[in-house]
């Protein structure tokens, strides 16, 4: 048996595909996208993302929970990774201190529960789903994935439909996915699987306006003779 048709076809990984090595090249290459992003504060706010907020969420036990100042740097980060909506970011900003807190524990609570998490957490002004599901996925990675829109591009062909129906969906489906990549010693979460997709989109995207850029330049080249 030969590779699964829909791996073949590099930087582009289809949700299909099956091949382990390739979906942990694609998480690998996660941290040096963002980078090639060049976007002013991604870097350092995409690591407060992955590696200071979770640990300091786990350490407010028994009643994890997270505050407003964190929510706010972790909206900077959703806007400064897919599209930037200032609008968004002053309502968050604006929010009452122990109402972030008191939602924001009801939401954490009611894990592993995701559609229960989403709608204690979307009371809050300015949370859709979709930085709802950033808010449970820097808490708990392994049950619920962020909802970005090149991973719901890919495994759900739609990334418009930002509603708690769809990222119910889409959750299910990089659950069932994560279950299927982990073998073993390996162990793919959910939010591996949204990352590992987001790298394979954006390495895609960069390839394509490279392409773009030199055919012009070829052209202009001719041009020119």
């Amino acid at each position: 048996m030969g590779t699964p048709p829909q791996c073949i076809q590099e930087p582009t990984m289809e949700f299909g595909c099956s091949d382990l090595n390739l979906w942990q090249e694609a998480l690998s290459a996660y941290p040096s996208r963002i980078q090639s992003l060049n976007k002013p504060h991604l870097v350092s706010l995409d690591d407060y993302y992955r590696n200071e907020l979770p640990p300091l969420l786990h350490q407010r036990k028994p009643n994890p929970y997270i505050t407003t100042s964190e929510l706010s740097k972790l909206m900077q980060w959703k806007l400064t990774r897919g599209k930037w909506r200032p609008r968004l970011l002053d309502f968050v900003s604006g929010l009452d201190d122990d109402l972030v807190k008191s939602a924001s524990e009801k939401g954490f609570q009611s894990l592993p529960n995701v559609s229960k998490a989403l709608s204690e957490l979307t009371v809050l002004k300015g949370v859709g789903p979709a930085t709802a599901s950033a808010i449970l996925a820097a808490y708990a990675p392994d049950v619920a994935p962020f909802m970005s829109d090149e991973a719901m591009e890919a495994a759900l062909g739609n990334s418009k439909d930002y509603s708690a129906k769809q990222y119910l969906l889409f959750a299910n489906k990089l659950q069932t996915k994560a279950k299927e990549l982990s073998s073993g010693e390996e162990s793919f979460t959910p939010s591996d699987v949204e990352r590992a997709l987001w790298s394979s989109v954006v390495a895609e995207k960069m390839l394509s306006s490279q392409s773009k850029s030199n055919e012009s330049k070829t052209l202009r080249q001719k041009r020119k003779r």
